[in-house]
């Protein structure tokens, strides 16, 4: 089957911290309160219902490896994670990667090897700019 590629567009926020040591999360919603210690950006285009269904089929298996890419103002940063068989991506508004292998309908990628927390300061600084434009590019290939 090869790879298979879904990208989406957010912006940033000036309650962006980017602390949370498990997670890392992108909402199509456009508030963040403080709490939301995870959330990387809002008013994302794109939530897992709006992928694709090969994308949808090939996340939904335990050996896909998935790469996700962060661009912000010319800083990437890339993630690796897994699919796995229970992943639904049926929440309309947030997708979060998760370090753990816990699966909800919010769920994107799991055992994913960094975190909200592991994030560059200088992009999570980007991120706190309202006019800071994010793009995610994920990735899926079969091992």
């Amino acid at each position: 089957m090869g790879s298979v590629k879904e990208s989406l567009v957010f912006t940033g926020h000036p309650l962006v911290r980017a602390r949370h040591r498990t997670t890392f999360e992108v909402t199509k919603e456009p508030r963040l309160s403080e709490k939301g210690d995870c959330i990387i950006g809002v008013n994302a285009n794109k939530s897992g219902v709006d992928f694709d269904s090969s994308f949808r089929k090939m996340l939904s298996d335990d050996l896909t490896v998935v790469t996700i890419t962060i661009m912000v103002d010319g800083e990437r940063f890339v993630v690796k994670a897994k699919g796995h068989h229970a992943l639904t991506l049926s929440h309309p508004e947030d997708l979060v990667v998760r370090t753990s292998s816990y699966v909800c309908s919010r769920t994107l990628a799991v055992q994913a090897d960094k975190a909200a927390a592991d994030i560059p300061r200088q992009v999570v600084s980007r991120l706190r700019d309202p006019d800071a434009r994010g793009y995610m590019e994920i990735l899926l290939a079969r091992v």
